[in-house]
């Protein structure tokens, strides 16, 4: 009993989602963080992502960049945005988060953006939750080429020191996937995230804001030269 004692014990993931109350509580060993309730219950469960494979890290750091052109006529399937949303804010085989964050605050938030609706990615569950019925994608596409994308992304966080942080690290894994899968990604900041965090007002913890947004497809194929 001494030895078990000096152990550290890490509680696993629970989630106690609450859809018409006013709470969802997660706790992992270190943290308990209060989230708002979701104003809908619909709840997409998506592909267990493949951990393994890949093109080799050092390669698809020498590869990564940045690139606007998408091929509108080309859709991502369930299993690939499942695994670009894990990259990002999913949780790994330890139980633990895809990226660091400090204090293990995990005061940040992913949503994916679709025309018929918002959904919050809840990475230990690997799940999409709904939080309305809002077409949000207008509010980041201050430039033509984001309506081909085929995926959205919009990063939150609670505006502290550290926030700003842990987004950028989480869209960096987009990048490095990206890289890996032959697909095509940018990192946006010209959106209107003031009236974007006022539409997700209902949804987002105190002093939550949207801090900017990602788009993510396929890219165009230049045509062969006979």
């Amino acid at each position: 009993m001494e030895r078990f004692a000096k152990r550290r014990v890490r509680t696993p993931y629970l989630i106690l989602l609450h859809m018409n109350t006013q709470t969802v509580l997660l706790v992992t060993g270190v943290a308990a963080l209060t989230l708002p309730a979701f104003a809908s219950s619909e709840t997409r469960t998506l592909p267990a992502p493949d951990r393994t494979g890949g093109m080799p890290l050092m390669q698809a750091i020498d590869t990564r960049y940045s690139e606007r052109s998408y091929d509108p006529d080309k859709a991502v399937d369930d299993k690939t945005l499942s695994e670009i949303l894990w990259v990002a804010w999913g949780a790994n085989t330890a139980g633990k988060r895809t990226i660091a964050t400090a204090r293990n605050l995990q005061n940040m938030g992913l949503y994916l953006l679709t025309k018929e609706g918002t959904w919050r990615y809840d990475g230990p569950s690997n799940t999409l939750v709904k939080v309305n019925d809002k077409n949000l994608i207008p509010l980041t596409a201050q430039q033509q080429f984001v309506n081909d994308a085929p995926v959205q992304l919009l990063f939150t966080a609670v505006d502290d020191k550290w926030g700003r942080c842990h987004v950028g690290s989480a869209y960096q894994n987009v990048y490095l996937y990206a890289a890996s899968k032959g697909m095509a990604t940018v990192v946006r900041g010209l959106i209107d995230a003031d009236a974007l965090t006022k539409e997700l007002a209902d949804v987002l913890r105190p002093n939550e804001k949207v801090i900017i947004h990602q788009t993510v497809g396929w890219p165009v194929e230049e045509d062969e030269e006979d």
